[in-house]
């Protein structure tokens, strides 16, 4: 009988101890409704105030807490999109530990959260024909390290094949790593479905490690301040591309080898790092597109110095795109209208959107839709948006016309 007793004092003392140590139940964040509103959630009971901060929003937003120290908050509808997001609890940025999910990023990580789109949308994955990302590594003899590449190639590629592709060397932007532009950028997605419905030539996309000076990264390393150290970060770079990184993939993979099929373009330090190695070295490239730079010296004529209008014999396509809300839309303007004045032909696109993936995704889909075209083609492209301008002046002058006519219908009577 004592046994017994004990036995059920023991059990009763476990079950309590137990139910006292049991965790509480998980939480589902980010939670992403049919409607694409999404709730966020996060346990702090100790913490006095929470916001979470989400890519492309201006400012965090509150979030409240439960009686279980729970905090959340239900967003307004999002556009299909993937986002970078943090919580901010008590002026700490944090990840959010429900969510598996995190940006590769070397100072600014973020968990990351996808608002599903139709298959329209060209980062969405398809039902169509993938190609492969390829990742090499060396030792940098102009930097000084062992740094990487990534590669992508198309779908149907074939190393054995007499099939010779084009390049489009891609860059990533400041604080970002060599994966950027597929884990976050999803290049390799777009791709896919661009060439799968015939709107971009097959193509390999070469992404390498952006930085020629990796003190950039360290704290208070006073990059795009200090113009010694910015200048050495973009001029080893350029070094390092062309005497390192281009050779390498010129020899392992089969690809045109003249200027006609090699393309440069990149995002933010790396849209600045396109410009500056494209537009000085035109013998190398003949497309060149720049997504909201940064870092590039407001003295283009001492980064450009011997840039004129010859170099429009040399251009197949000039491209530089920034968001209207990005906080570079200045220096790009004045880029483009310092271009203007050397008489250099190049495409000016604006579109909605602050310095954000969000942009970059879709400067990446239509610059890449106009790569490696012939002549022809863009003479057509141009001549119908030549047309569409003018049927637009037409529609305009009509509708002006129309509202004198309603203003004053007497004047316009005829008897």
């Amino acid at each position: 009988m004592k046994r017994t007793c004990l036995a059920l004092a023991i059990l009763f003392l476990s079950s309590t101890a137990s139910a006292q140590t049991t965790p509480p139940p998980p939480l589902v964040s980010p939670d992403i409704h049919s409607d694409n509103r999404v709730t966020f959630r996060f346990r702090a009971p100790n913490v006095k105030e929470v916001a979470v901060s989400i890519e492309g929003s201006s400012k965090p937003l509150p979030m409240q807490k439960d009686d279980q120290g729970v905090w959340s908050v239900t967003t307004d509808a999002l556009a299909p999109d993937f986002y970078g997001y943090s919580f901010v609890a008590d002026g700490v940025g944090l990840f959010d530990p429900s969510n598996h999910v995190i940006k590769p990023n070397f100072l600014y990580r973020a968990s990351e959260m996808h608002v599903p789109g139709p298959a329209s949308l060209s980062w969405e994955i398809a039902a169509v024909p993938h190609g492969e990302i390829h990742h090499h590594f060396y030792k940098s003899a102009v930097v000084g390290d062992d740094r990487g590449f990534f590669v992508y190639t198309p779908p149907g590629y074939d190393p054995r094949s007499k099939q010779t592709y084009p390049v489009l060397y891609l860059l990533h932007g400041f604080s970002d790593d060599a994966s950027a532009w597929t884990a976050v950028g999803r290049a390799n997605i777009i791709l896919d479905n661009l060439i799968a419905q015939g709107k971009a030539k097959p193509m390999l996309i070469v992404m390498p490690l952006g930085y020629g000076e990796p003190k950039v990264l360290a704290p208070n390393s006073g990059v795009f301040r200090d113009p010694a150290i910015t200048q050495r970060n973009f001029d080893r770079f350029r070094e390092a591309l062309l005497t390192e990184v281009i050779p390498q993939v010129e020899a392992a993979y089969v690809v045109n080898k003249d200027r006609n099929s090699r393309a440069i373009a990149g995002l933010s330090m790396g849209g600045s790092e396109s410009l500056l190695t494209g537009l000085n070295t035109l013998n190398q490239f003949a497309w060149i597109g720049a997504f909201s730079s940064g870092g590039i010296s407001p003295e283009f004529d001492k980064d450009f110095p011997a840039l004129d209008a010859k170099a429009n014999q040399q251009l197949r396509l000039l491209w530089i795109a920034c968001g209207t809300d990005d906080h570079l839309i200045d220096l790009n303007r004045n880029f483009r209208n310092w271009l203007a004045t050397k008489g250099i032909h190049h495409a000016d696109i604006e579109t909605p959107g602050a310095h954000t993936w969000m942009v970059w995704r879709r400067n990446l889909t239509d610059f890449a839709a106009l790569l490696f075209r012939d002549a022809s083609a863009f003479l057509i492209f141009a001549g119908c948006c030549l047309r569409f301008c003018i049927f637009l002046r037409r529609i305009r002058a009509r509708a002006k016309a129309l509202v004198r006519w309603s203003a004053h219908p007497s004047k316009h009577h005829r008897g």
